[in-house]
């Protein structure tokens, strides 16, 4: 997952403040250019008392830049109005981009009171930098003359962008729908911060005390060991506390014994935030409100038809058809994997009916019974430390890049790693990597990819590279045992650095077109393909060893994961395509449907969601769409980018997973060129032709593949 962050980070607001003084820039290191290796924030010198002060500069920064452009009587050109729209305020760029990455990753008690003040701050000074007309206005004529001022394509691309989305989010409109889509917008932004607040709280107040041992039988000595040390840190010495964070949730509900502690994770799981004082259902009936009338305003029939108009789908109509298509044979296969299930427990003598909570458990039985693999038989492969070589030789092979670690670099935590990407050959410095893989309760769940500067071109005429980090929510080391990652944990650090790639690689020459500043139903494309490298048996006999005896992991092994590729796939993709369905029914919802578990129980039975599996994300915890509006009405994205993930990897199997010309192809054409150019004319020169739904289905087991072909050579 990335997030999105503000348009270039820019912001405006009608507000006075003080002069930066000499003592105040002493201070706060917001206010002045850091003076660290490649511009690395200064974490240690940071404070929560900081973030304020400088929100508060930097929008009068920004606010004087923008009254400098719209008091310029030159004809409105790129050098004059665009260019400057790219650096509006350094400080502010510094300060949000820290901030944002704290409000995710290290959210304190104390930075989670400031940011109830900061984010209304950030929103309004959005609304002020967008809504402004005279602004508008001229970005107006740079692109209603673009054609005649002599602009390079991807300066033509860049206007084009910037009166996009300042019309998609209001400029156009006439004043008084204006106030109104700024008062909608300041109440969205606090219900955000309210959902965020209740999950997070949420999550962490949830736990499960086991008191008796044999209750723990089947589950891995780690997760134990875990669960043991948890008790331990609540004082509950001898015991073993389970908590709803993905390292202590999963290895429950995948390999303990206990139906009853099964059940008793998964209903705290899939009843997060959802009563009590912590209860996101009146939060989320505030926003369908609230976004049914920003729709209105905005002048559609309602938000799923809005936000779709800005990405490649067009319609809801286009992403429902995509998600049906895919879904329906999902449904039919993981009837099949359910049968097998049930076989297996009715010959085990259970006595039960597969049920949510089975889920997990049964199939890994069926995989142990049909594949003869176990997932604890291959996690002692997986240790964290060996995996990261396995990702960066990967890359190295691929894109010609080595990972050079920084131990004296600047840090938040003392467990994040800070590198030095360079390339191979050169030396050349490219990008700084930071990585933060381990759970607490300052960080909310899952993993995404962000940055903290971005590629391209900035106001002193220096063309900087970025600054990007990688967070995730890994099993941790226990006692001398390692961090060993899942299968799942696995691929999900190949795919988060697919994103890091995108951004670390991107040669696209202004910000607001770098790195993963492309169509959201476009963005997961690189972090979706990156994933197959992670169990290719080239890379896996390089990376992959035994973290006691450093053994290589079987070819056994290794041929019983290709052989369970495509195991359970009708789960996953039933699960991921219902919940993506679900968010697309939310976005259509006209404001007056809000009964929130009966909303999702009727779309449960319209769309034939099968009782054993439940959305992937139930609403009162699907951050993703209620979190903020990044996702929201575009959670379809991911299966949309899955198509061309699906597509671009059969061109790799055809040509080989590590063929240079495919990869060179596949770093110019797609990691390196960022939004320089429409999305489907760069994935058809990669590919060669227009994304097939079916290549999906074929990597899903739903089709039979055909014999391969070899696709030509970039």
């Amino acid at each position: 997952m990335t997030k999105k962050s503000l348009l270039t980070l820019a912001a405006s607001a009608l507000m006075l403040a003080a002069p930066i003084t000499n003592a105040m820039a002493d201070t706060n290191p917001f206010l002045q250019p850091y003076n660290t290796q490649f511009e690395i924030p200064p974490f240690s010198e940071i404070k929560t008392s900081d973030f304020i002060p400088a929100i508060k500069k930097g929008i009068e920064e920004q606010k004087q830049n923008i009254f400098n452009i719209v008091r310029n009587r030159a004809v409105p050109d790129f050098d004059n109005t665009i260019l400057p729209l790219e650096n509006l305020s350094p400080i502010l760029e510094r300060v949000a981009s820290v901030f944002y990455h704290y409000d995710s990753a290290l959210s304190t008690d104390e930075f989670a009171t400031m940011a109830e003040e900061a984010i209304p701050l950030l929103n309004e000074a959005q609304n002020q930098l967008i809504l402004d007309d005279l602004l508008f206005q001229r970005i107006k004529q740079v692109y209603d003359s673009r054609d005649r001022l002599g602009l390079t394509p991807v300066q033509k691309r860049v206007v084009e962008k910037y009166y996009r989305q300042f019309a998609e989010q209001g400029a156009a409109l006439p004043a008084d729908k204006k106030a109104e889509l700024v008062r909608v917008n300041d109440e969205l932004s606090k219900l955000f911060i309210q959902y965020n607040k209740n999950l997070l709280n949420a999550t962490n107040s949830f736990f499960v005390t086991v008191y008796d041992k044999a209750d723990l039988a089947g589950l891995p000595e780690s997760s134990i060991a875990q669960a043991a040390e948890e008790a331990k840190a609540r004082g509950l010495d001898g015991l073993w506390v389970f908590t709803l964070h993905a390292p202590s949730r999963l290895p429950v509900l995948q390999s303990a014994d206990n139906r009853g502690l099964r059940e008793a994770i998964y209903k705290g799981y899939t009843t997060l935030a959802s009563y009590g004082a912590n209860n996101n259902y009146p939060v989320i009936q505030q926003i369908i409100k609230l976004r049914a009338e920003k729709a209105r305003i905005m002048g559609f029939d309602n938000f799923a038809q809005m936000m779709t108009s800005r990405v490649m789908a067009k319609t809801p109509e286009a992403a429902e058809q995509l998600l049906l298509q895919v879904f329906e044979p999902a449904v039919k296969r993981s009837a099949e994997e359910v049968a097998d299930m049930q076989a297996l427990a009715d010959a085990e003598g259970a006595g039960i009916k597969i049920a949510p909570w089975d889920y997990y458990y049964y199939a890994g039985k069926v995989k142990k019974q049909k594949f003869d693999l176990d997932e604890n038989d291959v996690r002692p492969y997986f240790a964290l430390d060996n995996v990261l070589k396995g990702l960066f030789l990967a890359a190295e092979r691929l894109y010609g890049i080595k990972m050079v670690e920084l131990p004296d670099a600047p840090k938040y935590m003392d467990e994040v790693t800070v590198y030095d990407v360079q390339d191979a050959k050169t030396g050349e410095h490219i990008s700084v990597f930071m990585t933060d893989y381990f759970p607490r309760d300052s960080k909310r769940q899952g993993a995404w990819m962000e940055q903290m500067q971005s590629a391209g071109l900035y106001g002193d005429g220096t063309m900087k590279r970025p600054i990007v980090y990688n967070i995730g929510n890994f099993t941790r080391p226990a006692g001398d045992t390692p961090a060993l990652l899942t299968i799942d944990e696995v691929e999900t650090t190949f795919h988060e650095f697919g994103h890091a790639l995108q951004g670390m690689l991107s040669r696209a020459p202004y910000k607001s077109i770098a790195g993963t500043n492309v169509d959201r139903d476009y963005v997961e494309l690189c972090s979706q393909i990156n994933e197959h490298w992670a169990f290719t048996p080239e890379l896996l006999k390089e990376y992959a060893r035994h973290y006691k005896t450093g053994e290589v992991i079987p070819d056994e092994l290794i041929a019983k994961l290709e052989a369970s590729g495509k195991f359970n796939q009708g789960f996953s993709t039933t699960e991921l395509a219902g919940a993506a369905l679900l968010d697309l029914y939310w976005g259509e919802n006209d404001g007056t449907d809000t009964d929130v578990a009966g909303f999702e129980e009727k779309i449960a039975k319209r769309i034939g969601m099968p009782e054993e599996i439940t959305f992937r994300y139930r609403s009162p915890y699907f951050k993703h769409i209620f979190g903020d509006d990044g996702y929201a009405s575009g959670y379809y994205t991911y299966l949309w980018a899955q198509v061309l993930e699906a597509d671009g990897w059969e061109m790799f199997e055809e040509n080989g997973v590590f063929d240079p010309k495919t990869a060179a192809s596949f770093k110019k054409n797609i990691l390196e060129s960022g939004d320089t150019e429409d999305a489907m004319v760069l994935f058809k020169r990669f590919r060669g032709h227009e994304p097939d739904v079916h290549a999906l289905l074929r990597l899903r087991g739903f089709e039979e593949k055909q014999p391969a072909k070899k696709s030509k050579k970039k």
